[in-house]
């Protein structure tokens, strides 16, 4: 599981930064990319990296605003061109219609079906046997969503040095074994294969925020998360001008990821006013509340490792 930033800033493109999307490289768990939010220049970003736009299953929106959604309509169609298949959308009230009327007005056809799930209230809006994703409200100038991926707990791995050292011949039996079935060799040695599987392994937690002042629905969001993707578009001096726009300071992203026992930060949504040692002044900040924080830059690769890997 890795986390590609394919543009960390806000509002407006900049030489330094594109607008706002990030994928959530599932490739491992799933063979999938999720995708959040697709700004303008998304797939010219894509291009950059090995992310295969066929690959990108689903689609989260965080709300309407232009930095978040006008590359859409060009990836969608450019994705037809290279064997895309069915992908369902998750976004606020508005973006079935956004979608549909860019493509009928463009004349835009596309080989594959978009399912739309547009998100009315707080809740599971996906789950099935490897992951769910919670969606939130969030407190921004429009209706505006979290979204909180959790990976569902993973079976234990079969110990194999333990195998071995009961003299357990390779084969077909290490299958049986790691299924926790009881086991009967061909010299009449019998194995209960629960006792050669490591405990169960915590799935992980990935907390990703859409444009949002400080609420308490970021608490529920960010509770224990393995990264918290937080926006940072203003520094600690401008909480006020932070909280007149509806946005937040990378202070406030680290005393939340503090205050909820996250174990990493990430800072995002970068206003263009903050170019070069400017920019790393968020990052200092935050690392001053929460030493795990991470300001990230267009294309940075960020893994979300199992507890177990360190």
């Amino acid at each position: 599981m890795e986390l590609q930033f394919l543009g960390t800033g806000a509002g407006v493109p900049s030489r330094g930064r594109n607008v706002s999307s990030i994928a959530l490289k599932l490739l491992d768990e799933r063979n999938e990319v999720w995708l959040f939010d697709c700004g303008e220049g998304t797939q010219q970003q894509i291009l950059k990296t090995n992310i295969r736009p066929r690959k990108i299953a689903k689609i989260f929106i965080t709300h309407m605003h232009g930095d978040h959604i006008f590359g859409l309509p060009g990836l969608l169609s450019s994705r037809s061109f290279q064997s895309g298949e069915n992908l369902t959308i998750y976004g606020p009230v508005g973006i079935k219609d956004y979608v549909l009327m860019s493509l009928r007005l463009s004349h835009s056809r596309l080989n594959y079906h978009i399912d739309f799930h547009e998100i009315k209230e707080d809740g599971v809006i996906f789950e099935d046997t490897t992951f769910k994703v919670i969606a939130q409200s969030l407190d921004h100038t429009i209706a505006t969503y979290g979204y909180r991926i959790i990976e569902k707990d993973l079976p234990g791995q079969l110990l194999i040095e333990k195998v071995k050292e009961a003299n357990i011949p390779a084969g077909p039996v290490y299958a049986q074994l790691k299924q926790g079935r009881v086991v009967t060799l061909d010299d009449g040695r019998t194995f209960n294969g629960k006792d050669f599987i490591a405990p169960v392994r915590k799935g992980r937690i990935v907390t990703i925020l859409g444009d949002t002042r400080q609420t308490k629905s970021l608490e529920t969001l960010a509770k224990d998360a393995d990264v918290l993707v937080h926006e940072s578009t203003f520094s600690k001096d401008e909480a006020k001008m932070a909280h007149n726009y509806f946005h937040s300071t990378s202070a406030q992203a680290a005393q939340l990821a503090k205050r909820m026992n996250v174990q990493q930060l990430i800072l995002t949504h970068i206003s263009a006013r903050y170019v070069g040692n400017l920019a790393y002044q968020l990052q200092k900040e935050a690392q001053a509340i929460f030493p795990q924080s991470r300001l990230v830059w267009d294309l940075d690769l960020i893994p979300v490792q199992l507890k177990e890997e360190g």
